[in-house]
């Protein structure tokens, strides 16, 4: 029933943002131009990103206006961030969270060159917090977790889900908005980065098929070489034989030791 740590990468995201909201609630109170010229800057608007203004797919996550959705956010990254920070460390943990905050924006982004969906702005790290909440969720499939208030446990799978059913309903009920978009891609963008980042059994299946594939394209130039070889000799009236390896075979008087099927390999 305890509180996780309040440490590492975690530690340092949640006192970043707390920073970055009371400076801007303090502008809103006492010199409201200046925070909306840091809104305008920070949030993540498309319009803007279409004549340069890129540092947003990252500035956004930062930027916050409403409490309700700055408490809610922080306390995902606090609540779960810390366990997946075991997991992955604090190099993984900032990769993590930079990463789908970056996607996010960006799929967000180019869903809204549509001109039908993804329309409007965004800001906050709620995509963060469902990546992390993604995350979790992959590294421990079949924890229950307590939710604050609810003294229960739920299987973290069925929060998941809850979560990202609730998204969904709030994105038809806004029509399609870049805000809700956005949000609920972190889904996704967490699922993204624990395949890239986190999967080793995936990673490992991945390097086994690049190098077999590498080695299957090594062997094709072999046989091709040794194919271009015979005919080459053939004009010259000589005569040579390689196996199906591409591997020379020998005339039967060079073989030595019993002669071996292939001779030498090249």
């Amino acid at each position: 029933m305890g509180f996780p740590p309040f440490r590492g990468a975690v530690r340092q995201i949640v006192l970043a943002s707390l920073a970055i909201y009371v400076v801007l609630l303090l502008l809103m109170s006492f010199a409201e131009a200046r925070a909306n010229l840091i809104l305008a800057l920070g949030i993540l608007d498309p319009a803007a990103i279409e004549h340069g203004w890129l540092w947003q797919f990252v500035t956004y996550a930062f930027v916050y206006v409403d409490p309700m959705d700055f408490v809610l956010s922080l306390l995902g990254i606090y609540f779960l961030g810390t366990a997946v920070e075991e997991r992955v460390s604090s190099t993984g943990f900032y990769s993590l969270f930079f990463f789908s905050i970056m996607v996010s924006a960006l799929a967000g982004f180019v869903l809204s060159l549509t001109g039908a969906i993804a329309q409007g702005t965004a800001r906050g790290c709620g995509a963060a917090a469902n990546a992390i909440l993604m995350v979790f969720y992959l590294f421990n499939r079949g924890a229950p977790i307590m939710l604050f208030p609810i003294p229960i446990q739920i299987p973290v799978k069925w929060i998941v889900l809850f979560t990202a059913a609730i998204e969904t309903a709030y994105l038809l009920l806004h029509h399609f908005a870049l805000y809700y978009f956005v949000i609920l891609l972190g889904l996704g963008a967490g699922y993204v980065w624990y395949l890239a980042f986190a999967g080793r059994k995936l990673s490992l299946g991945l390097s086994e098929r690049y190098f077999g594939i590498r080695n299957g394209y090594y062997r094709w130039k072999r046989r091709r070489a040794a194919r271009k070889f015979e005919v080459y000799m053939s004009k010259h009236d000589r005569k040579v034989t390689f196996d199906e390896n591409g591997n020379y075979i020998p005339p039967d008087d060079d073989k030595k030791n019993g002669g071996g099927k292939s001779g030498w390999v090249n």
